[in-house]
């Protein structure tokens, strides 16, 4: 399934030779006649964001990201904005161990996106709709078919329609981070989290906007990023930095449950 569309000026979210998004495996264009069989399992689940700490979001989605998790920028020169979801590799404290999120908890449209993605097609500025052709989500002759008489099913065009919201969010995102980044307002940051009554962790690689460098911004940008309404997700940013402490109470309880 394609649509066209301008490609991203970063195409590092869609899936290239040697080098896979995370969670994807193997990505692979839904064609009508190949995948007439083909079917989403039922209730495939989150355990894929099982052993991942910090996962991309969009712009648009960061004031809703912020009452929940804390918010950082990749510490190269893109700037991507990510939710911090845990405080020790290859750990996602909002996953419980029968698989499920932490109730009444935000999910970032990344996840929610799984196993779905757009990649661009050789030779043309076609996008096409891609599934992880992965045995713990599709499988044949399933209920949740992606295609019926030759036909995309409503399953298939309502992923379709995510993704290209996504994809447009995600251009958007690009353009935001790489600014934040190129403007000196991002400054790497290092947390030390009180683990128990003695105990201390480090987390660090990743960067946080400086309010004293965003005060002496320029006039002329930040009068740019006003224009472009970017102003507010910074500010959502910031407030994000409450959530460290939720961070810490989580990482707390599952120490003293393990």
């Amino acid at each position: 399934m394609a649509k066209n569309a301008t490609p991203a000026p970063d195409k590092k979210d869609e899936p290239q030779a040697g080098m896979m998004p995370l969670f994807y495996k193997k990505p692979t264009p839904l064609d009508a006649k190949i995948h007439e069989k083909l079917a989403l399992k039922k209730n495939f689940g989150l355990s894929f964001t099982k052993g991942v700490n910090a996962v991309p979001v969009n712009l648009i989605e960061m004031p809703q990201v912020c009452h929940f998790y804390p918010i950082a920028f990749s510490p190269d020169g893109s700037g991507t904005p990510v939710a911090i979801m845990g405080l020790r590799d290859n750990e996602n404290l909002f996953l419980n161990a029968k698989g499920e999120w932490e109730a009444d908890t935000y999910i970032p449209a990344y996840i929610r996106r799984y196993p779905f993605i757009f990649s661009e097609m050789p030779g043309n500025d076609q996008l096409s709709l891609c599934i992880d052709m992965d045995s713990s989500v599709t499988e044949e002759n399933g209920e949740q078919k992606f295609f019926e008489d030759g036909k995309p099913t409503a399953l298939a065009n309502n992923a379709l329609e995510f993704c290209k919201s996504y994809h447009a969010a995600a251009k958007h995102t690009i353009e935001f981070g790489k600014a934040l980044a190129d403007s000196g307002i991002l400054v790497q940051r290092q947390a030390e989290i009180a683990v128990g009554p003695s105990k201390k962790i480090n987390f660090s690689g990743f960067r946080i906007v400086d309010e004293a460098k965003l005060a002496d911004l320029d006039d002329k940008t930040f009068l740019e990023w006003r224009k472009k309404g970017w102003l507010p997700f910074i500010y959502a940013h910031l407030f994000s930095g409450a959530q460290w402490q939720r961070l810490t109470k989580l990482l707390n309880e599952r120490m003293e449950n393990n």
